[in-house]
This record gives structure tokens, sequence and C-alpha cells, in this order.
């Protein structure tokens, strides 16, 4: 008896060891930093503590200003930086709470990513700005053009959410599956199937964001970054724009893949189409332009990347 509760004591002990080194080289380990970007990267300190990275490339007299979409980051960009910059200055950031911008426990909204861009394009002193947003990125854009309008000369909307209307129950219904421990225990073939629903096809060198997502999983604030998510879901939720997008005054250009997977949302709206989404953008804000590409999915500007910046030279020089 004396020898098995010894065994027992030894077992627990070395469970306890193993356990131990596991979170100290966690710790130790991979950090948000440490992802391989295409560009240099810069940092710029904000208020409240917030640290934001991005990258400056190219010179013109339109400054582009890229904000990603929910679960993503700034490389999402470089098919599209990789042309513009040859035209024009391009800027592209991680969100607070993303990519290697600083992480926290942030009050998350669309007003506060909003404010943190307008205050990141104030510092920088950015003239004749563009801003494109992709998805989630979108939303934000459109939140900003309607506090602050000025602030843009024009504004280029790449799959926006915000346009398509949830109830109060599709809305609890979306949260409770987005919850910071179910994102944070996502299984690594689930991140593989959910990154590959955003293309027609996955290319082939999208692959990267899913060898990054993957290795997020190490991060020792990894799980911080599961709850920004999380709350950046109710926070498009809880503060939509589709009902406030005829105050939007800024020149726009709307850009939808035809075989968008995620917009609209299949499972609760499956009586709308992505083309019905995009027009109703279009109807709402007075002057747009839209532009549906063919053989795209929800990542129109990385799946189909050389209409995507066709269509975003041809809107910017007229």
């Amino acid at each position: 008896m004396k020898k098995r509760k010894y065994l027992i004591i030894s077992k627990l002990i070395i469970f306890l060891v193993v356990f131990s080194s596991y979170n100290y080289s966690r710790a130790q380990g991979f950090q948000f930093v440490d992802l391989s970007y295409p560009f240099p990267t810069k940092t710029l300190k904000l208020k409240n503590n917030l640290e934001i990275a991005y990258l400056d490339e190219g010179k013109g007299k339109q400054t582009l200003v890229f904000v990603h979409g929910l679960g993503s980051y700034l490389p999402a960009w470089q098919k599209n930086i990789q042309v513009l910059k040859q035209q024009f200055r391009c800027i592209a950031l991680d969100l607070p709470g993303y990519g290697k911008s600083s992480k926290g426990d942030y009050a998350i909204g669309m007003k506060f990513f909003a404010d943190a861009l307008l205050e990141f394009i104030q510092q920088l002193k950015l003239k004749n700005v563009v801003l494109i947003g992709h998805s989630m990125g979108g939303q934000i854009a459109m939140t900003l053009a309607i506090q602050s309008p000025k602030t843009l000369k024009k504004m280029i909307l790449v799959a926006p959410a915000g346009l398509e209307a949830f109830s109060e129950a599709e809305g609890t219904m979306l949260q409770n599956f987005t919850q910071p421990d179910m994102i944070a225990n996502t299984p690594d073939e689930r991140i593989k199937a959910n990154l590959a629903i955003n293309f027609v096809k996955m290319p082939a060198d999208a692959e990267f964001m899913l060898n990054d997502r993957i290795k997020m999983k190490q991060a020792p604030d990894f799980q911080t970054y599961c709850q920004v998510v999380s709350k950046c879901v109710s926070a498009m939720l809880k503060e939509p724009v589709y009902q406030r997008l005829s105050s939007i005054k800024t020149k726009t250009l709307i850009i939808f893949g035809k075989k968008d997977a995620l917009i609209p949302n299949k499972f609760l709206h499956p009586q709308l189409t992505t083309e019905q989404v995009a027009e109703y953008g279009k109807s709402q804000i007075a002057g747009s332009q839209l532009v549906m590409i063919e053989e795209a999915g929800h990542f129109v500007n990385f799946e189909q990347a050389e209409a995507t910046n066709t269509a975003i030279i041809q809107f910017l020089h007229k």
C-alpha cells in the first residue's frame, strides 16, 4: 500500500513538472510580435496605452489606409499593397488586440476602433485619406465615415460587414457560438475549414494565414486575443450601421466577391443573396459604386487580387 502511495505521488510530481514546464515554455516561446510580415513594420503609441503596429509603403498624392477584418491582421492586404504602393502611399495597421498591436482588456466596439483609427490618422498627419476596410474593417470604416466625415477623402468597402440586419435572437445565437473559450479551443482542422470558407478555392499562397493562426495558440496572450475576437462579434451586432448608411457622404466604392459564402449569413438568412446585400449598400450610400467580382469569395481582395486592385485603381483615378 505504501509503495502504491509513493508511486501515485511520484506520477503526480512528474505530471506537475511536465505541466509547469509546458506552461513555462509556452510563456517563453512564441509571441505575436514574432509573426513574419511581408513588409517592415513600425509602431505608434496612442492614448490609453494602445500601441499600433503598421506598415508604410510607397508614395503618392492619396494615402490608402487598410483595415483588416475579424480575426485577421495586416498581412492579409499584402497582394494589394504590393501593387498599389507603386501609385499610392499605402498604410496597413493591426487593430488593437490583433497581430503585433498591443493586447489588453479594451472596451472593444466599432466606435472604439473608429476612434483609435481617427487618432492614428491624426497622429501621422495623413492627408487625402482613402480608408479601405475588409469585412469587419468595412463596418469600422463606415462608423468612422459617419462620425467624422471630413477625415476621409474616399472610402472603399471590401466585402463589408454591417450591411445585413440581424434580429436580437439571431444576434444572441451568433454570440453564443463565438465565446472566447470556444475560439481558443478550436481544433486545427476546424481552423483550416473556417479559413477555407472565405474562398471559392483556398489559394496555396494563403497557407501562411492558417499557419500563423495555429502558431498564435502558443502565445501567452492568446486568450486575450480570443476575448477580443469574441467582443468584436458582439460589437458588430450591437453597433450596426445599416440604418445609418444614408448619412454617409464620403465617395464610396463597394467590392464583393460574387460567391461570398459569409455575407449574407447563409444559415440565418438563406433567402438573401450576396448581390442583394451589396445592392442595398449601394442604394443607401449616395453616389456609391459597386463592383461584383467573379470567382471570388469573402476574401475577394486576396483570392482575386488583380481584379480588386484594378477596381481600386480605376476608382481612385476618377
